[in-house]
């Protein structure tokens, strides 16, 4: 059973409601009835009685929720053990960002090499299509992620990067002859789906569900990578809104960013578990408070975007 699997009956199992589960994990519902079903038919046994009226544990289904609480708990409980024995703040940090967005963080990792002697950063990969499981698994000590990240069970630290936004489109895509793009755009295309995993009040903060207008932006194809987004734009099958960075650091060939001028800058903070009390990650945070967010200036229609620098006032 995968830990998010866990965590939906555990949440179920408390909550008894599929609509409040799903609520509350930021999912759909449909998502909670798929992983229920899928727990009932490995295991081979019913863990919830279902009517129109009510959602009720099965005997089997109160015992599991009794055996895997406990399992939850000891492992938070070891992992904030071993974090505890760590040499405080002189250690690396697993720290998650999407795609490129380690190479303009270089300022605060020298920052806080600086200020902890043995102390370092090591960045791994986000998916948007799912981006909490690694900081709640305990795979990444933190995440850098776009606001507003509203999960109960994670903090949200200073914001450490500040970026435009940019139109993916194929080549020939008639945008791509105007050179810019707006947010009404939107609403005369498709755009990527990215699944049930990632929460849609987090997904629509990047990709919009209206236009300023209201006009509906319709989703799909579903895409689960940078690249299939990339594939699919390339392929004329939808266009995407993306930060800044990925027309920074991707080229690919029959694809043309345009600067999005009337979107608002993303914004991406320090994200990390509450549960978590970790001398290195509250140096970083503190460290990251002190140096102020970085920003990309948005590219200009036609030239190379420059690099990032301090934001204006940091």
């Amino acid at each position: 059973m995968e830990l998010r699997d866990i965590e939906i009956f555990l949440t179920l199992a408390e909550e008894l409601h599929f609509g409040r589960t799903a609520e509350r994990l930021h999912v759909s519902q449909a998502r909670v009835s798929q992983s229920i079903r899928s727990q009932e038919r490995r295991l081979g046994v019913t863990l919830f009685d279902r009517t129109s009226r009510r959602v009720a544990l099965t005997p089997v289904g109160r015992r599991l929720r009794e055996d895997l609480q406990q399992a939850v708990d000891l492992l938070h409980a070891g992992l904030a053990r071993a974090r505890a024995a760590g040499p405080g703040p002189e250690r690396t940090l697993r720290v998650g960002v999407f795609g490129h967005a380690g190479y303009e963080l270089r300022p605060l990792v020298e920052a806080f090499r600086a200020a902890h002697p043995g102390g370092d950063i090591e960045f791994a990969e986000v998916n948007g299509c799912d981006p909490f499981t690694a900081l709640r698994s305990g795979d990444h000590d933190a995440n850098v992620l776009w606001l507003p990240v509203a999960e109960p069970d994670l903090t949200v630290g200073p914001t450490v990067l500040i970026t435009g936004r940019v139109l993916a489109v194929a080549a020939d895509h008639p945008l791509a002859e105007r050179g810019s793009a707006t947010l009404e755009d939107l609403a005369d295309n498709h755009v990527a789906d990215f699944g049930p995993d990632a929460p849609d009040y987090w997904v629509d903060a990047l990709v919009p569900l209206r236009t300023p207008l209201g006009r509906r932006v319709p989703r799909g194809p579903s895409a689960r990578t940078l690249h299939e987004i990339l594939s699919l734009t390339a392929a004329g099958r939808c266009v995407h809104p993306l930060g800044e960075i990925a027309a920074r650091y991707n080229r690919p060939p029959g694809i043309v960013f345009l600067p999005v001028h009337d979107a608002p800058p993303l914004r991406f903070a320090l994200t990390w578990r509450s549960a978590t009390d970790d001398p290195a990650l509250h140096a970083l945070a503190r460290t990251a408070a002190e140096l102020g967010p970085l920003t990309l200036a948005p590219p200009r229609t036609g030239t190379t975007p420059s690099g990032a620098g301090r934001a204006p006032g940091a």
